[in-house]
């Protein structure tokens, strides 16, 4: 009889994504972007979709706006086979406007605040106690404790003040080794976490173990060229995170995630081809 499939909560944003190709303008400038395609995205969305495309039972629990935009970025992301919990917050979806220049480097503009679930949302439900495991990328610190209760629990590494105002210690943190705002050597030391695992892209990353010395793993090879970088990063962790509710180790869930984000980068946008 197979296995059932891992059972996977991501904690996060959706916003409603403009993608377009072109190049940012001279301060003061006007640029002529093209193209253009809309998508439910950000960090929560990408995620969900990642960990769904993997065979595991994804739940998305986030917030959604009360606009066309949000009805629609429920609809699409159910369809892609993540069941979705959100609270229902005031407002349009968050807007957001990528622009892809040629080589596939993204650059994001937020408009507004990011839509985010709390633990509030969460009452007489075990979801998160049940998981396999748990992504986090949302702004709860309280929500964050309660994740706590999963099996596993992967931390973005742009989350690391929430860790600090949880005082939890976590399993992984994925953080981005060309950013220094997610370095998780700002943590206080009773605080640190079972593994930091850093990317860096097509060149790979690092693993450190708690207490081990840091080891290097390689990229996924490539089937496709780079089109497009947004949405790597949280398909990573997203990969990541099914590999640990798989019960595998560290070094073949980060395989994983390298997988998931290699792929991310051959399509434009964050969710990918059905």
């Amino acid at each position: 009889m197979p296995e059932p499939p891992p059972r996977v909560v991501i904690i996060g944003h959706v916003e409603w994504v403009t993608h377009a190709l072109g190049r940012l303008p001279d301060r003061g400038h006007i640029a002529d972007l093209h193209d253009p395609w809309c998508e439910p995205a950000g960090g929560g969305g990408v995620a969900a979709v990642a960990a769904a495309r993997l065979g595991a039972h994804v739940t998305l629990l986030t917030a959604l706006g009360d606009d066309l935009t949000a009805a629609e970025s429920r609809r699409l992301l159910e369809d892609r086979g993540v069941s979705v919990i959100a609270a229902r917050a005031s407002g349009p979806q968050t807007p957001v406007l990528t622009i892809i220049e040629p080589g596939g480097e993204r650059t994001i503009m937020v408009v507004g605040a990011r839509m985010q679930a709390r633990a509030s949302d969460l009452s007489g439900t075990d979801l998160l106690a049940s998981a396999d495991a748990v992504y986090y990328t949302g702004e709860d610190p309280e929500l964050l404790r309660v994740a706590r209760e999963a099996r596993h629990l992967v931390v973005s590494g742009r989350r690391l003040a929430d860790v600090a105002a949880a005082g939890i210690v976590v399993d992984v943190i994925v953080a981005s080794a060309n950013d220094p705002d997610e370095s998780p050597a700002a943590l206080p030391g009773a605080l640190a976490p079972g593994a930091v695992v850093m990317t860096n892209g097509a060149a790979g990353g690092s693993i450190e173990r708690h207490g081990a010395a840091m080891r290097r793993y390689a990229p996924a090879v490539q089937a496709a060229p780079i089109v497009d970088s947004y949405g790597c990063g949280d398909s990573f962790a997203a990969g990541l995170t099914v590999g640990l509710a798989r019960g595998l180790g560290i070094d073949d869930a980060v395989a994983v995630g390298a997988a998931a984000g290699g792929l991310c980068a051959t399509w434009r946008g964050g969710l990918g081809p059905r």
